[in-house]
């Protein structure tokens, strides 16, 4: 009797194990099945301007960007990373012909920089400070980021890219880039406030390779 008592003590522990077990893995499949909050969203985000004026962030090929009531249409896109840092920059075709490139970075408040190559410049980057064009430029960063491109940007789909970056009093812009095995290419870049610039999307989907 004692020893069947025993079994059945031992038999019904046994099962309580299991039960414990199932239960335990039925609730973690249900805790890795729920979807993840969202990031949180940033306070300071200017939100009725992107409402007004279209989002910069969200800039797609076949966009038109008005800058300073100049219209430009967004011919290619660059999307570029490194570390936990993205940027992108939008290759712009005015009526006139005329290319420039918009960046656009949030770090941490959205910047936007239109730029215009130099292709005449004589400067390379390595100095901590560069004059070019009557200015003085001091170094401010530099790395590699990894990229891809769209259609029309004249680049690899993918690639790497190397950059110096010099700033002026006045939010003056300097950059080097080299994109690949290619050599350097000078830009000259001047700070734009958000409400000089209109997006209007045209709803082109966005092809990244």
């Amino acid at each position: 009797m004692n020893g069947s008592v025993a079994y059945l003590v031992t038999a019904l522990g046994c099962l309580i194990g299991v039960a414990g077990v199932v239960i335990a893995v039925v609730a973690l499949r249900r805790a890795r099945s729920r979807p993840r909050p969202p990031a949180p969203a940033d306070p300071f985000r200017d939100r009725d301007s992107d409402a007004l004026r279209g989002d910069p962030r969200k800039l797609r090929p076949g966009d038109i960007v008005e800058i300073r009531q100049v219209p430009c249409t967004v011919r290619g896109s660059v999307h570029l990373v490194e570390g936990g840092w993205s940027w992108a920059e939008h290759l712009l075709d005015d009526a006139g012909g005329v290319k420039r490139w918009l960046s656009v970075e949030t770090d941490p408040d959205l910047e936007l920089v239109l730029w215009t190559a130099e292709p005449s410049a004589t400067v390379t980057p390595g100095a901590p400070t560069l004059d070019i064009a009557g200015r003085r430029y001091t170094w401010d960063e530099s790395g590699q980021a990894r990229y891809t491109a769209t259609d029309g940007t004249g680049l690899d789909p993918r690639g790497t890219m190397r950059y110096h970056d010099y700033q002026a009093p006045g939010g003056a812009r300097l950059s080097f880039e080299a994109y690949g095995e290619a050599g350097w290419e000078v830009a000259l870049g001047e700070k734009l406030h958000r409400a000089e610039v209109m997006i209007y999307p045209q709803g082109g989907p966005e092809q990244v390779a």
